[in-house]
């Protein structure tokens, strides 16, 4: 089984002004990101506003990237829905179109009662694409379904085919070390908290998926180049930094607030949907007045990306 090493940008949705959807947004993020060093991007999540978007935005986006990236970058497609015929459909459609990866996560409505439940759920989406490798999306802080994902992975092992492993979205290292080691490493366990990659990289972690990679791609590839390297107190102070920069994001609503730094940096993506609404202008200017108290934008000029270095 191919593994991800390196780090997925969970990309956010592109919208017009009148909040329609916006696919021309797509191939300027899509070539950022590959200038930035990344190795792919997970899409209509969490930070895409998948459950904002109707099925069918949700196939042009999927095609979008599919399109954009040219190879470039692994697409891994969000098939998550409240509706299992719903995520066949998505699944099946990311199967046509060739994308890379599919990933659910577990009903957020009528939840599964328990792992069986919920194994014998993701079965029937992973079904729909059986070329497809599929992960599962564990993201219990939104779903409200948390289990055991070590006992997932071991009835999911026989009855999901083409189970690749699970986007591992929750701060239980302690959990996410053990699924890293099933069966002496068999599955891909992609980690899924930005504030919390140096403590998954010390247990083990090769790949991982993040919101705050759209940004700030540069300064945790440097955290990973300095935990390899062995420069633990750097790698550490690094992090501190990023650690920093989320403490001040999520004192706004957190997808809109990191729609306002990618602003900041360069690229506008326009707004939210409903429910989520976008930084006021004068909420955008206090948040870009605390990231650069802490010296964010400073380091991440310093920085270079990767593919931009000698």
């Amino acid at each position: 089984m191919v593994k991800i090493n390196g780090l997925i940008a969970a990309t956010f949705a592109t919208f017009h002004v009148d909040g329609s959807l916006n696919l021309d947004g797509i191939p300027p993020l899509v070539d950022k990101l590959v200038d930035d060093g990344l190795k792919g991007v997970f899409i209509c999540g969490t930070n895409g506003e998948g459950p904002n978007l109707t099925v069918e935005e949700r196939m042009a986006v999927a095609e979008a990237y599919v399109a954009s990236t040219k190879g470039r970058l692994l697409v891994l497609v969000h098939v998550g829905h409240t509706s299992i015929a719903e995520c066949r459909k998505l699944a099946a459609h990311a199967e046509k179109i060739g994308a890379d990866a599919i990933s659910a996560v577990a009903a957020f409505y009528f939840k599964p009662a328990n792992v069986v439940n919920l194994v014998d759920s993701m079965a029937q989406i992973a079904a729909a694409a059986p070329d497809t490798p599929f992960y599962y999306y564990h993201i219990p802080a939104l779903t409200g379904v948390g289990m055991d994902m070590v006992e997932f992975l071991r009835l999911g092992e026989e009855k999901i085919p083409n189970l690749a492993g699970i986007k591992y979205t929750a701060a239980t290292i302690h959990e996410y070390q053990a699924c890293l080691n099933f069966k002496a490493g068999k599955f891909d366990v992609l980690f899924g908290y930005d504030e919390l990659l140096l403590p998954a990289l010390a247990v083990g972690a090769n790949g991982a998926v993040g919101s705050t990679y759209n940004f700030a791609a540069p300064l945790y590839l440097r955290v990973m180049e300095l935990f390899k390297a062995g420069h633990l107190h750097e790698a550490q102070q690094l992090q501190l930094l990023l650690v920093n920069m989320i403490r001040e994001m999520v004192k706004f609503s957190p997808i809109p607030a990191q729609k306002a730094i990618m602003e900041m940096t360069g690229m506008d993506l326009g707004p939210s949907r409903l429910p989520l609404v976008s930084l006021s202008e004068q909420d955008k200017k206090l948040l870009q007045t605390r990231l650069e108290a802490i010296g964010f934008f400073d380091v991440l000029k310093q920085i270079k990306p990767v593919n931009d270095r000698v």
